[in-house]
């Protein structure tokens, strides 16, 4: 099975301290480590918050990992410390450059119909607001994707 990740930057998972990136961390290991046998391949959208978590997780359960990113310097501006993570997780990660170099919106979603259109399913890390995630979920569900939302998992640790 392949699985790609979509899920909220740390603004809606409670902010960006260690304490939330470990329950991120904590959330996705466990989920996978239960499934490491069924798994052959991650595809994260390398964004901070849930992407990353996702990727730090397959990464450390030795499962092959592949950064969806939407174009070449999307981190650009964020903080060095976020932008250095990143950078550390694509050292054993294939990278995918789903659009050409140059900020616009749609390359986000872009990236993410790719992941969902690459991948067996879908799991999400989603409260049901709309954004970036909910657009990922609506494209899931248009085109038939199953979708594993972890959410009340999330909220119960």
């Amino acid at each position: 099975m392949i699985v790609c990740g979509t899920g909220h930057r740390p603004t809606k998972l409670g902010g960006y301290g260690n304490d939330v990136a470990d329950k991120l961390y904590d959330v996705a290991y466990d989920w996978l480590s239960d499934r490491v046998n069924d798994i052959e391949l991650v595809i994260s959208g390398g964004a901070l918050g849930w992407d990353q978590a996702l990727a730090h997780a397959a990464l450390s359960a030795e499962i092959p990992l592949v950064m969806a990113l939407p174009f070449k310097g999307f981190e650009s501006k964020w903080p060095k410390s976020s932008q250095d993570f990143l950078h550390e997780l694509m050292q054993s990660a294939k990278i995918e450059y789903v659009c050409e170099e140059g900020y616009a919106p749609w390359k986000m979603q872009k990236r993410n119909e790719w992941m969902v259109d690459h991948a067996d399913t879908v799991l999400a890390l989603w409260d049901g607001s709309s954004g970036g995630t909910g657009n990922c979920i609506a494209y899931a569900n248009k085109v038939g994707k199953p979708i594993v939302n972890l959410w009340e998992m999330y909220n119960g640790r």
